[in-house]
């Protein structure tokens, strides 16, 4: 069964979308077939894998208003085979006004993903979402299985967590009954501050194991990597930062392992 999961967090600057195409890009490389769906009008994860997202390239925003199948959106990333993705261009900063008025707004994007599906097979698919709980994170969520929470190694970092959790609560009971909170990832990990170990303490001890094991460090390759449209593992594959997405995607791929053995065999 393809893993549909959703990258959200509605605070900006936490590294959600570098863990997403970072993340990607790793389990590309470990020879899966991989698809990243960018719902960010900014278009950032389009860019740091190297696809067109120029005004009137086709996007997610024509599949969302019903005018192209998520299929006709699609460019395969130049630097890695295997790793797919469907652009967004600036004309998705309209799509919540456009959608607001239409009927099962909140489904438009599962529909295109399950139609894409029954024609083409993807072990992964993962969902870039704007840093905000509107309408285009509420179509990722109701679209994904699993959920992952980059929070990040700051002060801030747990505040507006539990409006999220509320958020996939209330999409849960109403909307997605199948979704969960996959995994946590704690992000922009700087080991020379007391604050960064005390918060990241703080965030395994309220989740504990959804807490990946692997943190993601401050890097300045990491930054520099979308400049190149590259992601970090292509364009340092031996960077501090590039090392740490590798094993944080082996850990999404072992999680995976692990609930579909749940599954297929019940605790009675």
């Amino acid at each position: 069964m393809t893993r549909v999961i959703t990258v959200a967090n509605q605070k900006g600057g936490v590294g959600k979308t570098t863990s997403t195409v970072n993340i990607a890009a790793a389990i590309a490389q470990a020879g899966h077939s991989v698809l990243v769906i960018d719902m960010d009008p900014q278009g950032n994860a389009s860019t740091a894998l190297g696809v067109d997202h120029r005004e009137g390239t086709p996007s997610v925003y024509d599949v969302l208003i019903g005018e192209l199948a998520l299929e006709q959106v699609l460019q395969e990333c130049p630097d890695i085979p295997g790793l797919w993705a469907a652009p967004a261009t600036i004309d998705l900063a309209g799509a919540e006004i456009e959608l607001v008025a239409q009927v099962a707004r909140e489904y438009r994007l599962s529909r295109a993903v399950d139609a894409l599906l029954e024609r083409r097979a993807f072990d992964y698919v993962f969902l870039d979402c704007p840093p905000s709980l509107g309408l285009l994170t509420l179509n990722g969520l109701v679209t994904a299985r699993e959920v992952l929470l980059p929070i990040q190694c700051e002060y801030y970092a747990l505040e507006g967590l539990s409006q999220l959790l509320r958020t996939i609560d209330m999409v849960r009971t109403h909307l997605n009954p199948d979704l969960r909170v996959g995994a946590i990832l704690l992000t922009m990990y700087d080991g020379r501050t007391r604050l960064a170990s005390q918060v990241a303490q703080e965030v395994r001890t309220h989740f504990g194991e959804q807490v990946l094991a692997t943190i993601i460090p401050r890097s300045v390759r990491v930054s520099e990597a979308p400049s190149y449209s590259q992601t970090v593992v292509t364009y340092d594959p031996t960077s501090s930062g590039a090392l740490a997405y590798r094993e944080a995607a082996a850990e999404v791929i072992e999680l995976g392992a692990v609930h579909t053995h749940q599954q297929s065999y019940p605790q009675t």
